[in-house]
């Protein structure tokens, strides 16, 4: 019998659109003789459907039957909502591939662990890391990784004559140019490059509209590397590679609107710097409590040479100009046979969860 596989898009994110393409490629590759998929959409209100097919257009966006997945162990199983006695769609993985809020956050994660359904990708804890920045490089830092000095604050500090007080801190610790960034969001989406106090002054508020909590992080010179990590107690870590953008840095537009920015893969590195990057990622990926699968992001000083680790995505694009998957096609795992891991993996780890006790086993 195919594996019943859930592919899981949408979302209710900024990222919704990016999950639409990322979703669109993932189906394209999944070997249909192994696997059959069933197509679910989350929409911008957070709405379930079982569509026929992605669609093409953002407008498409809630059409097919309003589904729910009811968070109760057992069958993983989608109940029509019009029509409760209608034929249910049982499940045997899912693969969620919603980026930003509610997606890779740990919110998700966590409704697919009621079920106890096996997912594709990193737990409630590990998601939840990895999507917080400022959380992460405490981690890393206190693990003695390498991150760049960072400033964080909540939002509601920079309100009013607050944000005077949040530049006076920054500029203490720091030196100009600096990035702000939110927190918690992907696909670099609220991020800014300041090179002054007013430029500063515009990014803390634009990274306010995307999360209640920011960070203010010392700018560099550098180049960007990238690492893929595949795997779960014993992990792997793919050759790096570089990428050029040809804006200031690799902002959202650059990465998927701008057809420019150049991969270099693998990355023109010596062969000590690439198994150090690699070492590191997956250092990294255990510190995170990641699993599954992770993007290791790095920053190289041109200066000096040194790596910094910028971040880790959880859950990493999958359009055709993403990194992830091309990392691995040049590692020498080939995209569909990539996916099939990652669900394997997913089953695996599902398997491994499933032989706690749920009682308290008797004392006599």
């Amino acid at each position: 019998m195919k594996l019943r596989v859930g592919l899981l898009f949408g979302g209710r994110s900024v990222e919704h659109e990016v999950s639409v393409v990322s979703a669109t490629s993932i189906l394209r590759a999944l070997d249909r003789d192994r696997y059959d998929v069933s197509i679910i959409e989350v929409d911008h209100s957070g709405h379930w459907h079982l569509r026929d097919d992605l669609g093409t257009d953002a407008d498409e966006s809630g059409k097919g039957a309003e589904i729910s997945l009811p968070p109760i162990p057992g069958a993983a199983t989608l109940f029509p909502l019009a029509n409760p006695e209608g034929p249910a769609v049982a499940l045997d993985v899912i693969f969620p591939i919603i980026h930003g809020r509610g997606g890779e956050d740990g919110a998700l994660q966590g409704l697919l662990e009621l079920k106890e359904i096996a997912y594709v990708g990193s737990g409630v804890l590990g998601s939840a890391i990895q999507m917080d920045k400022d959380i992460t490089k405490k981690l890393l830092a206190h693990a003695g990784l390498p991150v760049l000095p960072w400033v964080p604050f909540p939002s509601h500090a920079v309100e009013g004559d607050g944000i005077d007080r949040a530049i006076a801190a920054a500029e203490e610790e720091l030196t100009y140019p600096l990035f702000v960034k939110p927190a918690n969001s992907g696909s670099s989406v609220g991020i800014s490059k300041a090179r002054t106090a007013d430029e500063l002054v515009a990014g803390i508020r634009e990274a306010a509209l995307h999360d209640d909590k920011l960070i203010i992080e010392q700018g560099l010179d550098a180049r960007e590397i990238e690492v893929a990590v595949l795997g779960h107690h014993s992990p792997e870590a793919s050759i790096p590679g570089e990428i050029l953008p040809h804006h200031e840095f690799y902002d959202y537009e650059a990465k998927y609107l701008d057809g420019a920015t150049e991969l270099l893969i693998p990355a023109p590195l010596g062969e000590d710097e690439s198994r150090d990057l690699r070492a590191m990622a997956l250092e990294a990926f255990c510190v995170v409590e990641a699993s599954g699968m992770a993007r290791v992001d790095f920053l190289i000083d041109r200066a000096t040479g040194k790596p910094y680790l910028n971040e880790l995505n959880s859950l990493p694009g999958f359009t055709d100009g993403s990194m992830y998957a091309r990392l691995w096609e040049a590692s020498g795992l080939p995209y569909a046979e990539l996916l099939s891991r990652l669900i394997e993996l997913a089953l695996e780890r599902r398997e491994s969860r499933s032989r706690f006790p749920r009682a308290l086993r008797s004392m006599s």
